[in-house]
């Protein structure tokens, strides 16, 4: 059985009011270096893992390597943990993107599954990479505890696929912040047993975050 850990990294600007963040290369801010101490820290005392894998955008790899440090294992770059690309709506705020396109903005937050965005990806490019991802860390680390620390969009698109559920159920699932997902992998089996765990932040908190998925 194969045991993964998938994390969201840590707070930046542009979560709190939400841009659509997506490949822009955002630092975290000090409560993001916080969470991702704190998620490193109990990462480290619950579970043994042996790998840590991240998305190729900073505020992952930070993330990554403050696990990494604690659990002391290696941290590597998976770019097909990368952000969704939103294309011409990257950094836009939500006034600015529906102001943009009303009709396409509306979509996103009713009928994800449809839409693609200006010059961007869909939902069905980011599955595909997800899948990627998913497939590698599973047939690389069999019977291994493994992290994968990604975003928003990335987490979402691999839980569906993990709990069987279509692309048109993507807003039912929240990633806060450095939370954690528990999920084992077996032959015949997939386990899901933690969604968007966060009793390791001192100030967890709950909220959609519909548009700068991060």
């Amino acid at each position: 059985m194969t045991k993964i850990l998938l994390v969201r990294h840590g707070h930046v600007e542009g979560i709190e009011p939400a841009r659509f963040r997506g490949r822009a290369e955002l630092p975290l801010t000090a409560r993001g270096h916080a969470e991702a101490n704190a998620a490193a820290r109990r990462i480290a005392s619950a579970w043994h893992s042996s790998q840590v894998y991240s998305s190729p955008l900073q505020r992952s790899v930070k993330t990554a390597t403050a696990i990494a440090h604690a659990c002391n294992c290696p941290a590597v770059v998976l770019d097909s943990l990368t952000d969704m690309d939103y294309g011409q709506w990257q950094l836009l705020s939500h006034v600015q993107a529906r102001q943009e396109d009303p009709r396409l903005y509306d979509s996103w937050l009713s009928r994800p599954h449809l839409v693609r965005f200006p010059k961007g990806e869909s939902l069905q490019d980011l599955v595909l990479r997800a899948a990627d991802a998913l497939r590698f860390a599973l047939e690389r680390h069999p019977d291994e505890t493994i992290v994968l620390v990604g975003h928003d969009s990335v987490n979402r698109a691999m839980l569906l696929q993990l709990l069987d559920q279509p692309l048109s159920a993507y807003w039912r699932i929240t990633q806060d912040p450095c939370c954690i997902n528990e999920v084992d992998v077996d032959l015949e089996t997939i386990s899901c047993r933690r969604i968007n765990d966060t009793a390791h932040l001192d100030n967890p908190k709950s909220s959609p975050d519909k548009g700068g998925l991060s």
